[in-house]
């Protein structure tokens, strides 16, 4: 190794290594640093260690993952890479939780920002509804509905009555006609003197 050109001796361990076994680092002359990968990373992991118990902050044990798996921290479970969105600033290249993770947190983030209600406080609902809809009381409840004007919480409901609010653009007059409609009374005027028509009310 030693009369290797792309050989470097590391300053830790001693070892005469080749240069991929180097993190870059600019301010050198070689543009390597000074230590390897390896040691790096022991010795990283040490002061991790040690700064995480002396602020008594627990310390995460390290796993052993098989090859073309990652750990996701949030729900604990390795899982294959084909189950990880990709990160091209991560150093593994993938994010750093699992894609059920990444939707369960866009999921309740979502229901935060869009109507202040924690997973909760949207389960109580759904719970006061009797765990159905509250317009057809039949389909299972799957998105908050609210008032667009004021932002008010009016109930949860399944997808048909919530596209339907939106079609009728939430105008309770529309609504009212379209159940009259429904009900068999007919949208024509009514002829009630020759020249006179009675609208339906």
């Amino acid at each position: 190794m030693a009369g290797d050109a792309d050989a470097k001796r590391c300053r830790k361990c001693k070892r005469g290594l080749p240069s991929v076994a180097f993190a870059r680092d600019r301010n050198r002359r070689d543009g390597l640093q000074a230590d390897c990968r390896e040691c790096v990373a022991e010795y990283g992991a040490a002061y991790y260690r040690r700064r995480r118990e002396a602020s008594g902050k627990p310390v995460r044990e390290k796993v052993d993952v098989p090859p073309g798996h990652k750990l996701c921290r949030t729900c604990g479970e390795i899982k294959p890479h084909s189950q990880w969105h990709r990160n091209a600033t991560a150093s593994d290249g993938l994010s750093t939780r699992c894609k059920a993770c990444r939707a369960a947190q866009g999921r309740e983030q979502h229901l935060k920002r869009q109507y202040g209600l924690t997973e909760a406080e949207r389960d109580e609902l759904v719970t006061a509804q009797g765990g159905v809809c509250c317009i057809c009381l039949s389909a299972p409840p799957a998105h908050v509905d609210h008032c667009h004007e004021t932002g008010r919480v009016r109930g949860v409901l399944c997808f048909s009555c919530n596209a339907a609010l939106g079609q009728f653009k939430d105008r309770p007059d529309v609504i009212r006609r379209a159940a009259v409609y429904v009900e068999g009374t007919s949208w024509k005027p009514t002829l009630v003197a020759p020249g006179v028509y009675q609208l339906p009310s």
